[in-house]
């Protein structure tokens, strides 16, 4: 792992001082970070993260209680904070500020999609505050069926690399978004 990071770090065209690329640069660095996402995060951890109890609330509709989902929402701690701190440090990566957030379909359902797991600054490109689960994107279904990534421009000048998340079998159980933002300042991410 720390010559994964240690290689992207090195291979990174970056001029020290700089705190504003070109959309094409961050796009390119973005792309560098997620290929070192589909390598570093694990797929099977990431299938344990939500417990099984929130999962059968996840989609349960009360009329008594609209939050239902959401007070019920729970994970495994140790799944939970190994992958945050895997995303977190893939963010590190980044040149300027930007996210690493875990994206998964609903389990026995292919179609909505969940961020299960959001990041430090809570960009992202596809994500509806407040949602718990949301139809999948195009670009989405695309990396989930074809294992490529996926660059996307978004809104407010986001810029969203997609890249598959595999277990140890092969499939493509997740996908992590790596995502910044044009007027986001590089000291923002250095703490």
């Amino acid at each position: 792992m720390r010559g994964i990071i240690a290689f992207l770090v090195a291979a990174s065209p970056l001029l020290v001082g700089q705190t504003q690329l070109s959309a094409e640069a961050r796009a390119q660095e973005l792309d560098r970070v997620a290929k070192a996402a589909t390598a570093m995060v694990d797929g099977d951890v990431c299938l344990h993260i939500q417990t099984k109890r929130s999962i059968e609330f996840l989609q349960k509709k009360d009329p008594r209680d609209p939050w239902i989902a959401s007070d019920n929402f729970d994970v495994d701690h140790p799944a939970f904070i190994q992958t945050k701190k895997t995303l977190m440090r893939l963010a590190r990566l980044c040149p300027e500020a930007c996210d690493a957030n875990l994206w998964m379909p609903l389990e026995g359902n292919p179609e909505p999609v969940q961020v299960l797991i959001r990041n430090v600054y809570e960009m992202s490109s596809f994500w509806n505050w407040g949602n718990l689960h949301q139809p999948m994107p195009d670009e989405m279904k695309r990396v989930l069926t074809t294992g490529e990534r996926v660059t996307f421009r978004g809104k407010r000048g986001m810029i969203s690399v997609l890249a598959p998340v595999y277990d140890s079998l092969g499939n493509i159980v997740a996908l992590v978004e790596v995502v910044s933002q044009e007027r986001r300042d590089l000291q923002e991410n250095v703490k």
